[in-house]
């Protein structure tokens, strides 16, 4: 796996540890690009180029999902299979020579879900990669573990196992997410805190009444 020196993974040319464990689960080696080498960087940068300038131009998406469905089947069906210039070959045919020589990957693929503990505020909501997404307001004050992958967000109590929040994760910046059935939950306890505690009042017959005041 070729990298550029990132900061999460090869700081200073060195694999960080999360990084190091990923590619042992896997298990497969890493090339760290050396400083100050940008015809290293430009073989990666120059395939971002095309796949911005040959595919992303006069296509609309639905979802993330919409946009990872189209580019898989661009790759499969074009863009691999045209004569690269650089390798002067098919990338589609040196790819299945490549896979011949590769070992298969593990059943088990590593985990990669951030997760992060944090306890819920009195306003439920977390924040995670600059977006706020709603959370039960019943778990205001308990610790909850955030989960966090490319596809959803996430968190389920520590005390009690139940999820509290279930979100699509959004990849663009500064929006709310607020779940209806976690603003109707709200709501509700809004309300009943504004009307306070309910009270009894006695409610006395009218005949008592009568036996005191005389017709």
């Amino acid at each position: 796996m070729v990298w550029d020196r990132e900061a999460a993974i090869a700081p200073k040319g060195k694999p960080s540890d999360a990084f190091a464990a990923f590619c042992g689960e896997l298990p497969v080696g890493w090339s760290i690009c050396e400083a100050a080498d940008p015809e290293s960087k430009g073989i990666l940068e120059r395939c971002h180029r095309f796949m911005r300038s040959n595919f992303e131009p006069g296509r609309a998406f639905a979802s993330p999902e919409h946009f990872q469905s189209c580019l898989d089947e661009w790759f499969e069906n074009r863009a691999n299979r045209r004569l690269h210039r650089g390798i002067r070959a098919v990338p589609a045919e040196r790819l299945a020579e490549e896979r011949a020589r590769m070992r298969p990957l593990p059943e088990g693929v590593p985990d990669v879900e951030r997760r992060f503990v944090m306890r819920v505020p009195q306003q439920p909501y977390l924040r995670f990669d600059t977006n706020d997404y709603s959370l039960d307001p019943r778990a205001a004050g308990r610790r909850v573990e955030v989960r966090a992958c490319q596809r959803k967000v996430s968190a389920i109590s520590l005390d009690g196992g139940e999820v509290v929040a279930q979100h699509r994760r959004s990849f663009a910046k500064h929006l709310t997410f607020t779940d209806p059935a976690h603003q109707d939950l709200l709501d509700q306890l809004r309300g009943a805190r504004r009307r306070g505690p309910e009270v009894e009042v006695e409610r006395r017959p009218l005949d008592r009444y009568d036996a005191l005041i005389p017709a």
